[in-house]
């Protein structure tokens, strides 16, 4: 029987990174996936072969921002593994039904132009709130990228325009006072506070919305920010799709002397004197690990389908009774449809270009229409009278995802998992069938087309997912792709809880990763790379991570007292 220093359940990206920095730091490392395609949520495939030949479609994630906000691209050095990023500009396009429309550049000053176009006053608030939000970002990125109990790491992470925008809004007890309230406060009162448009805030309302949650919700303003980020560092697409960064950490695995084994599904984490030492799949096969597990999938489903609750309980008698009740899933997903367009959309009735199509294309016709997206999902109805939905047209600004020509359609709507009324029924009882999925699909693709009256059309071939095929694929609790909900009190050092909030778990040599650890979902890697450094601290003697973090404290202090 092989034996490695560690095993890593799920290939989702965050297990692929967190395999590439223990590779690097010397480590043999084996990472098994259920699937027989590896990337979890980040996956770019042919879903269509005989429909749609030659069309790449991304799963589930494709706009990618949080990855430039940490050091995991360049440190891995992913460009020399087939690695290319190509970066979108306009990053939003929003039409509205009175003809005006909300177009998003990756230039600040640029989108204050378009929005001038419609209201002067709103273009000039909009420089100072995005200004706000860029400062606040540059606070919150060293807590994004070390581990959240370690103050040490965070504090080494400033540098000084870091400390800079940290005083500029934290700058007397006033100004403290305001940011804690206005964290406190909903991204939709943000908007209220800032904007008078409807075109303009219907749309940073459907993106804070990303985050899972109405845009009324209190204690999650941070969502307002999701706009920023498309401006700096800026909203990016992997050439050929989502899939490409899975490729770039798989060909750096390998040239590491990594494995990556799939249709591997872990059915049972081996527990020995207290101690994680292997893992057992689907079959009986067994696999050794001398140094430690790492799970990407959820804390949740870990340890209570993975973990025999004898050793569960032995190590923390409460931990089974938190994890099972503690951690909160509302009951909103997404259904999600890709299709092969014989031409892109066009937007005839709002002065159309084809640049609309590059960033992403937001239906949301106020933000009375968003609310009803994300509140209507939570009791189990699919909010269908007036649609909102993110749609993207990848091959504007990637050509090599579909045949020469052709184009692929993107689209992400917001539905319940378990639906109203229908339990029992359907796919694992969620009221889910294919009848279903295909009427909600048609409802949605109509709306668009309201708007893009070519798309009927221009329809080759679709693929619909509902959430609770989303849920199988990705063996997502409840279909939540983020592993659990991303409100304030559930992130950072409450992330999945705050006993296992470090990535490490009472179970010695048992240690977390992934969307469901700190920082949360979307694609970053910095779960995978935090998680890493956690694990390396943990095997090295006493005193080395003592003396590493006493240097970068002197180091941080002389560069704050320089300023």
């Amino acid at each position: 029987m092989t034996t490695y220093d560690v095993i890593i359940i799920g290939a989702g990206h965050n297990g692929l990174t967190c395999a590439s920095y223990l590779l690097k730091a010397g480590y043999s490392v084996l990472v098994l996936e259920k699937r027989s395609v590896p990337g979890g949520a980040a996956t770019t495939e042919e879903i269509m072969p005989r429909e749609a030949p030659g069309f790449n479609f991304n799963r589930c994630a494709i706009d990618h921002e949080f990855i430039h906000l940490g050091p995991v691209v360049k440190e891995l050095q992913l460009e020399k593994y087939g690695l290319e990023y190509l970066f979108c500009d306009p990053v939003v396009f929003c039409p509205h039904p009175d003809g005006s429309y909300f177009l998003g550049r990756k230039s600040i000053p640029a989108t204050q132009k378009e929005i001038a176009r419609f209201n002067e006053r709103d273009a000039e608030k909009y420089g100072e709130f995005m200004d706000f939000w860029q400062r606040l970002i540059s606070v919150t990125v060293p807590v994004f990228n070390a581990p959240p109990k370690s103050l040490i790491d965070i504090i080494g992470n400033f540098d000084l325009d870091n400390a800079k925008n940290l005083l500029s809004v934290i700058n007397g007890t006033n100004k403290t006072l305001d940011l804690i309230r206005t964290m406190l406060t909903s991204a939709e009162d943000m908007l209220n506070e800032w904007f008078d448009s409807e075109f303009l805030k219907a749309p940073l309302a459907r993106l804070a919305s990303e985050l899972g949650a109405p845009p009324s919700q209190k204690t999650l303003s941070i969502g307002a920010m999701m706009m920023s980020m498309r401006h700096h560092p800026g909203m990016a697409r992997p050439k050929g799709g989502t899939g490409s960064l899975v490729k770039a950490l798989l060909n750096l695995i390998k040239a590491e002397g990594g494995e990556v084994l799939c249709d591997q599904s872990v059915k049972k984490v081996l527990i020995d004197n207290g101690r994680a030492v292997g893992v057992a799949v689907e079959g009986g096969k067994e696999y050794r690990a001398k140094r430690g597990v790492i799970s990407n999938i959820d804390a949740r489903r870990l340890f209570l389908q993975a973990v025999d609750p004898a050793d569960i309980d032995s190590a923390d008698p409460n931990l089974r009774e938190r994890l099972q009740r503690r951690i909160v899933n509302n009951n909103e997903t997404i259904l999600k449809i890709d299709c092969a367009l014989s031409e892109p959309l066009r937007f005839e009735n709002h002065q159309h270009s084809d640049e609309y199509l590059i960033g992403s294309v937001l239906i949301a016709d106020s933000v009375k229409d968003v609310e009803i997206a994300h509140n209507d999902p939570n009791v189990g109805k699919i909010p269908l009278e007036n649609p909102s939905l993110y749609a993207v047209v990848p091959t504007m600004l990637d050509p090599s995802m579909a045949p020469e020509g052709k184009h692929t359609l993107w689209i992400e709507f917001f539905a319940p998992y378990q639906v109203e009324n229908a339990e029992g029924t359907g796919l694992n009882g969620t009221g889910w069938t294919d009848e279903l999925k295909e009427k909600v699909a048609d409802r949605v693709l109509d709306k668009l087309a309201e708007y893009a009256p070519n798309l009927k059309n221009a329809i080759i071939a679709r693929q619909v997912e509902s959430p609770a095929e989303l849920g199988v694929r990705l063996g997502a609790y409840k279909g939540n792709y983020y592993h659990m909900d991303m409100t304030l009190e559930q992130m950072i050092l409450f992330r999945p809880l705050p006993e296992i909030a470090n990535y490490q778990t009472p179970i010695e040599g048992l240690y977390l990763t992934g969307a469901g650890t700190h920082p949360g979902g979307a694609i970053s890697g910095m779960p995978g790379r935090n998680s890493a450094r956690v694990f390396i601290h943990t095997q090295e003697s006493f005193f080395r991570p003592l003396v590493s973090g006493w240097k970068t404290l002197q180091n941080t202090t002389k560069s704050l007292l320089s300023f």
